[in-house]
């Protein structure tokens, strides 16, 4: 019996004025999942985790998170529903210290815990992610491997249905890409529901279950990753037409 689909996108098209950026795409997640969305740069893959988590609004089509449509509804809605994101760019607060950024995510999003409870809960992903001894630093301080920790552990805080990583991995030297890629795998391994926006294909191997595949904003593929990246119209779109 396969599992219940926590996500869920049907038709599902983004136009800034005559640019089409995305363009009828649909797919869905299941619970437990790691799906990989990837494809050339300009294809399309923020502009779908924006839809998803409310920073835009389709044109058309319609988003699902467990059957509740949430595409009509604003970022703060949907966070209160269950979707936690990070960043390609960090978003930190940077008035607050490290701590303060994590309780955060546990008052204002899903989890919705408060005072002792949320410093608690903080603390655990403080903790999950390596950054128990950072509480009390100012964010400016951190390095930036460390801003995207505490930012995947404000994302965690808030006991996300599903965590949107839009190149987490992005940026990082080679001995701190292995150390992402095991956290992201630990998440995996703990049952998280996740989409992974990535251009590291060693991460899109050894982490995802499933993979979609985008170009100029339309799905161009949808399965495994070895299905996908042997695919000629996938490496046509990466590579050009004389290697596919």
């Amino acid at each position: 019996m396969s599992e219940p689909r926590v996500l869920e996108l049907h038709g599902v098209s983004k136009r800034f004025g005559g640019l089409l950026a995305v363009n009828a795409l649909s797919f869905d997640v299941r619970e437990n999942e790691v799906l990989g969305l990837i494809g050339p740069n300009g294809s399309g893959k923020t502009t779908v985790i924006n839809l998803i988590s409310g920073a835009l609004q389709p044109t058309d089509g319609e988003i699902y998170l467990r059957e509740h449509m949430i595409s009509d509804q604003p970022p703060r809605a949907i966070a209160r529903s269950g979707v936690a994101r990070t960043f390609q760019l960090v978003r930190l607060l940077p008035s607050l210290t490290v701590l303060e950024n994590v309780v955060a995510g546990a008052v204002f999003g899903h989890k919705r815990l408060w005072g002792g409870s949320a410093r608690k809960h903080a603390l655990r992903q403080l903790e999950r992610v390596g950054m128990r001894h950072a509480v009390d630093a100012p964010v400016a301080s951190l390095t930036y491997i460390d801003e995207k920790r505490i930012e995947l552990a404000r994302a965690l805080a808030s006991d996300p249905v599903l965590l949107l990583l839009d190149e987490w991995l992005a940026g990082l030297n080679p001995t701190e890409l292995q150390v992402g890629i095991e956290l992201i795998r630990s998440l995996r391994v703990e049952g998280r529901t996740i989409v992974l926006v990535e251009h590291v294909m060693d991460a899109i191997r050894s982490l995802c279950d499933r993979c979609v595949v985008m170009n100029s904003g339309e799905k161009i593929a949808e399965g495994t990753p070895s299905t996908v990246l042997a695919d000629k119209e996938v490496i046509r779109a990466y590579l050009g037409e004389d290697h596919a």
